[in-house]
């Protein structure tokens, strides 16, 4: 091929399908997309990407439970500007006096009139109260949240029924608000669910560059899928590792798999090559 696509220089085009029904004169192209992310993944997943993002909230714990509660919250708020996201995770971890998991189960009821007034974007005191008395409830009978995703035994095995049985449960009390529901996204409602499975790539993925905790191990990376955020997506879409129209489970799916036939055991490894390329690089 010559020329440009969607503006890149030829040597990183790649077509419209996935690299397994790649023609083999278009292999080159694709080994060299490859070779690119893999550069970046070696750039941007490193302890120094650690103090800007969300993901700086959870390493400031190191109790698996502590390290569970913090990053849940920082994902969820993960929208908006990094610096405000930041600053209102420190503000709730200090409401819980920077011990989560000991806060959610001994609190008394005269602990919870400091939430009132706390928000971030839409998200305010009535959806943190419901989460805190949800993670109590699941704390008082569970040691890790991971089982809230696999299910006791491990039988729910995709990474779509884990989040749609992980929204199912949250939202299984009797007094769950209908407005907290829009906060914890799932693949039911056609969702890429950007937070939960950058959460996931957190709690799941072993990682040598220091970022992500690994703490999990009954989900592999292999099954994760890759947090589609505005910056991912456009980088993606350049670069022609999705092709759906808008953005829903299964274009997040098809990204993935687009990354899988890069590295099959580890693809989510990819997205800070993709992140990197669209805020730092302005890709």
């Amino acid at each position: 091929m010559s020329g440009l696509f969607y503006g890149l220089p030829a040597a990183y085009s790649l077509t419209c399908r996935a690299p397994y029904l790649v023609p083999l004169h278009m292999k080159q192209d694709i080994a060299q997309i490859k070779s690119l992310l893999d550069d970046r993944v070696a750039r941007y997943n490193q302890p120094s990407f650690i103090p800007n993002d969300p993901v700086s909230i959870p390493h400031r714990f190191t109790k698996k439970q502590d390290i569970e509660i913090s990053g849940f919250f920082a994902s969820i708020l993960a929208w908006g500007q990094r610096k405000t996201i930041i600053n209102n995770c420190l503000k709730l971890m200090d409401l819980m006096d920077n011990a989560p998991h000991d806060f959610i189960l001994q609190h008394q009821e005269q602990d919870l009139p400091r939430f009132l007034g706390f928000k971030h974007r839409t998200f305010n005191d009535t959806d943190l109260l419901y989460l805190i008395h949800w993670f109590r409830w699941y704390y008082e009978q569970h040691e890790s949240l991971e089982t809230a995703f696999t299910g006791e035994h491990n039988e729910i095995r995709t990474q779509k029924e884990r989040l749609e049985h992980f929204h199912e449960l949250v939202f299984s009390l009797e007094d769950a608000p209908h407005r907290t529901r829009k906060h914890i996204s799932t693949p039911a409602r056609k969702s890429a669910c950007k937070r939960l499975n950058m959460y996931l790539r957190w709690m799941v993925r072993p990682d040598d560059g220091g970022v992500d905790f690994g703490i999990w191990h009954t989900m592999q990376p292999a099954d994760l899928v890759c947090p589609c955020d505005v910056h991912v997506e456009r980088v993606a879409r350049r670069l022609g590792l999705i092709t759906r129209k808008g953005m829903d489970w299964q274009t997040a799916e098809e990204l993935t798999d687009h990354l899988r036939a890069f590295d099959p055991q580890d693809p989510v490894k990819y997205d800070y090559a993709l992140f990197g390329l669209g805020v730092e690089e302005k890709f």
